[in-house]
Parts: structure tokens; C-alpha cells; sequence
């Protein structure tokens, strides 16, 4: 997002220190942003269920980032995205899938708006295999799935295909058969499980709009 979508080379950094998975994306962040030329101005953090940001937004707006990296949940990043904006700091937000939320515009409102997130699927995929999930979906439920709905539907689909391919329906069998899965189609993209049975595919980078998420890329692995 920060390389080739917004073309911004200081980026700081606000981590939920309570979530691994927040701690991870910053970690990873870092690494990746840093080894392609770009700088971490100040990591700051906070702690999940905390509701004033104020304190270490203002310690960004002092290293004037051209951006700022929140790899953190809706509910903070609502809330993150509101009082940034009260303290002047006129700069994109970037984050991942726990943004994917139709509470982070309720929370956040126009705050959010202009930032941008990593997620596994969109809904504006014109793929005929993505369309069909969406269609049955909402037909059952009455809403566009999110993410999680995507990659919950892709698991069961990864499951019964390793069930078609194993020799018999034994766990160690199935469980050998999920592991050689190689290019599987999914709504979520084509997946591939690695040596360590990690899901190896694409992710799409969306932006918070006024009327939704929007497209706007894939990253390929």
C-alpha cells in the first residue's frame, strides 16, 4: 500500500501491543517498508479497548509522517482515525483485514475516509466464481459477505477437494491431502498451502470511501 499505492516514503507506526497479530503486521511492516527505501519516522502504541489516542498521535505529528500504519481492529482504528483528524494530522491511514468492518465507517465516519487497507477478497471482483459466492450468500443472509465469510467459505471448499483426493477418509489422510493443495481456485484467490501449510496467495488493497470499499489493487505473493 505504502510503496505503490500512496508513493509515501515516512510512514509511522500505531500498534495494538495486547494483539500478536497487530505486534506481527507492524513487525513485518517494518521490515518490508524499510528494505524497499522507506523510513519508520516513530512507532508508538496502545492497548486494545483503550479510547484516547490523543497522547501518541501528537507524538507522530511532531516526525510528520506521510502516513500512518494502524495494523489494529475497527474499533480503535475508528476512534484513531476521528482524533487524528482533531489534531490536524491530514495524512492517509493504512492497515489490514481487522479493519474489514461496516463499524469502522460508523465509528470513524469521514475521518476514515481516504485510507486504505490489505484485505483477502473484494466484492467488486468481476469473477464469475466470486459473483456466484456473493449471490448465494446474500440470498441466504441478506448482506455482502466480508472477508471472513470469504475465507470460511474457501476452507470448507479446500477441505472437501483434499476429501475427494485423499485415498480414504481417515484424518491423517485429509489431513496429508489439504497439505498438497496446489492452485486451488478460491473466492479469496488461487491457494496454495506451503511447506509449513500457510495459505500462499494474493491480497487486494481497498480504500474507506464514502460509499464503501473500493478496489483499487491485488498484491501478488
Amino acid at each position: 500500500i505504502a510503496k505503490d499505492t500512496l508513493k509515501v516514503k515516512k510512514v509511522a507506526i500505531l500498534r495494538d501491543v495486547k494483539h500478536d497479530y497487530s505486534v506481527g503486521l507492524a513487525e513485518y511492516f517494518t521490515q518490508t517498508f524499510t528494505k524497499n527505501g522507506g523510513t519508520i519516522v516513530v512507532d508508538q502504541s496502545y492497548s486494545a479497548g483503550d479510547m484516547d489516542f490523543k497522547s501518541q498521535l501528537t507524538a507522530i505529528r511532531a516526525e510528520k509522517p506521510e502516513a500512518i500504519y494502524v495494523p489494529g481492529y475497527y474499533t480503535e482504528v475508528g476512534l484513531i482515525a476521528r482524533q487524528a483528524k482533531e489534531l490536524g494530522l491530514n495524512v492517509p491511514l493504512m492497515g489490514g483485514d481487522g479493519w474489514d468492518s461496516p463499524k469502522l465507517t460508523e465509528i470513524g465516519g469521514k475521518a476514515i475516509e481516504g485510507s486504505y487497507f490489505s484485505n483477502h477478497y473484494s466484492p467488486e471482483d468481476k469473477s464469475p466464481l466470486v459473483q456466484k459466492f456473493i449471490a448465494e450468500y446474500k440470498a441466504k443472509f441478506g448482506s455482502i459477505p466480508n472477508s471472513l465469510a470469504a475465507m470460511g467459505y474457501d476452507a470448507a471448499k479446500v477441505l472437501a477437494d483434499a476429501m475427494t483426493r485423499a485415498p480414504d477418509l481417515k484424518s491423517t489422510s485429509i489431513k496429508a491431502a489439504i497439505a498438497t493443495t496446489k492452485n486451488f481456485p478460491g473466492v479469496t484467490g488461487s491457494i496454495t498451502l506451503n511447506e509449513h501449510r500457510n495459505p500462499v496467495k494474493s491480497a487486494v488493497v481497498l480504500k474507506v470511501a464514502s460509499d464503501g470499499y473500493k478496489y483499487q489493487t491485488t498484491v501478488n505473493p
